[in-house]
Parts: structure tokens; C-alpha cells; sequence
């Protein structure tokens, strides 16, 4: 489903702030494969996935999504092929629309529009049905202004609009990370179930290894802009966050250096 070949990126090539974020990534997801990535701060994990959206161009290499090389498409026209859930809350969602509106944006989202506008009474039902899911009584506030619910509310519901139209990719950027504990958990359980009914394909950035270990069939670890571990399911299901330290330390010769990742 994904096919990344050798990923070049670097950022202000020839100044003092040359930093190459991505050297050489190659990477392979089969259908269904719910991948977790951890790294330290500037290990490219989120250079990866903006490689993959078409944030910007790549420098060198190509990638492929259900076997169609999109290398070369701005992001726009890659938007078909994703869904992506970003690090703030504020981001995936409108706030000045309702909960119901937001949904039938991305219900629509690469459709052909009509001359009728407004939501059918088909439409509210079948939202009304998917909010019930989240277990957050949002089924129950569809006309309220999104800009009214809280960071874990909008972050479900982005969730649940990266996926409505189940994209061949979903792309989790650290979608966790600004949520207290206890909403942040209720996100990973709907996370796991949404991924699971629907068979998608994963890429979640995590800066939590018990999080990264615990979600997902596959776990990889990113270092100075390259994959430096990829852990199969069988042996995911054994891992430890010590193990994966070690494996870390003997990989790279260093030992691991985010403390966020580690106390997350």
C-alpha cells in the first residue's frame, strides 16, 4: 500500500543551516499494516510524513501509494489517496462550523458538487450514527459550534473525518501528544478500533514508546533521518520498552535521548 525508495530530503542546502532530515528511507507497508514510528527530536519522523503528504517536494527518491507513484504530485492532488490527523487538536477541524457540517465536509471532500446544498436527513442519521461510535455524546450536539468542544472532542472527531472516506493511507502525526493522559488514551482505543473495523493502513508517529509498543503490528525506530529498526509483529507482541532501548543502543552505538519518549 506504501512503497517508500530511497528518500532523500534536506533542508538550506549549502547555508550554516543545512540539516538533512531524511538520508535514504526506504520503507514497505502491505494493506492493513498499523505501523508505529518513534525517534528523538529531529530523527525525521514527521519529515517522513510530509515527504509522504507532498508537503514538499523530495530531493531524491520516490514514493509509491497502492502501487501509483505520487513522487511527483503537489498535495492537493495526494489528498485523494490520505487522511491525516495532526498534532493540535485546532487543526483538522473548522470552528466556526458545527459538528454536523464538519462532517459533510469531509463526507464531500473530491466529490462531484450538486445545485442542493444543506445536509439531507440521510446524512444526519448516518453522522448521528458514526458519533455514537465515539462514545463522547457529540451525537447529541451535532449543530453545536465545533469551536466549543474540547481538544480530546476535536481530536476524535478529526479522527473520525481523516477516515470517512477510508483513505488507502492514514497518517497519525503525534496526534496524541497535546491530550492529558486519560483523554489521550480514549483517542488510542478509538484509534485501534477505527484502524481495525476498517482495515486501513497506518503510519502513527508516537512520542510515547509504551504507546508505540502497545499500538500496532509493526514498530520502527528512526535516527538522524533513517530507519534504524523494524520490528515484525511476533516480536512486537514481546517487546519492552528496556529491549527496545537496547536494540536502539546497539543499532546506532548511542544511547537514546528523549526523555519525553521515555517518560511520556
Amino acid at each position: 500500500m506504501l512503497k517508500l525508495h530511497n528518500i532523500h530530503k534536506t533542508f538550506n542546502l549549502g547555508t550554516i543551516n543545512e540539516k538533512v532530515a531524511l538520508n535514504g528511507v526506504n520503507l514497505t507497508l502491505n494493506e492493513g499494516d498499523f505501523v508505529t514510528v518513534i525517534g528523538g527530536n529531529g530523527a525525521g519522523k514527521s519529515t517522513m510524513l510530509n515527504a509522504i503528504a507532498g508537503v514538499w517536494p523530495i530531493d531524491e527518491g520516490a514514493i509509491l501509494i497502492d502501487g501509483v507513484d505520487v513522487t511527483g504530485l503537489p498535495e492537493h492532488k495526494r489528498a485523494q489517496y490520505l487522511g491525516r490527523v495532526f498534532q493540535d487538536p485546532m487543526t483538522g477541524t473548522t470552528a466556526t462550523m458545527q459538528i454536523e457540517e464538519n462532517l459533510a465536509l469531509a463526507s464531500r471532500r473530491g466529490k462531484k458538487r450538486g445545485l442542493s446544498w444543506g445536509i439531507s436527513a440521510g446524512e444526519k442519521k448516518e453522522y448521528k450514527e458514526m458519533l455514537k461510535m465515539l462514545d463522547l455524546g457529540l451525537e447529541d450536539r451535532m449543530t453545536s459550534k465545533v469551536g466549543l468542544l474540547s481538544g480530546g472532542q476535536r481530536q476524535a472527531l478529526t479522527l473520525l473525518m481523516a477516515t470517512l472516506q477510508k483513505p488507502k493511507l492514514l497518517l497519525l502525526d503525534e496526534h496524541t501528544a497535546a491530550l492529558d493522559p486519560k483523554t489521550a488514551t480514549k483517542v488510542l482505543e478509538l484509534t485501534d478500533k477505527i484502524v481495525a473495523e476498517n482495515n486501513l493502513t497506518t503510519i502513527m508517529i508516537t512520542h510515547n514508546m509504551r504507546d508505540a509498543i502497545a499500538h500496532g503490528n509493526r514498530l520502527i525506530m528512526m535516527n538522524e533521518g533513517n530507519i534504524v529498526l523494524d520490528i515484525g509483529p511476533e516480536e512486537k507482541k514481546k517487546l519492552t520498552v528496556e529491549d527496545l532501548l537496547q536494540k536502539f543502543e546497539d543499532v546506532s552505538g548511542q544511547e537514546f535521548s528523549s526523555d519525553k519518549a521515555l517518560l511520556g
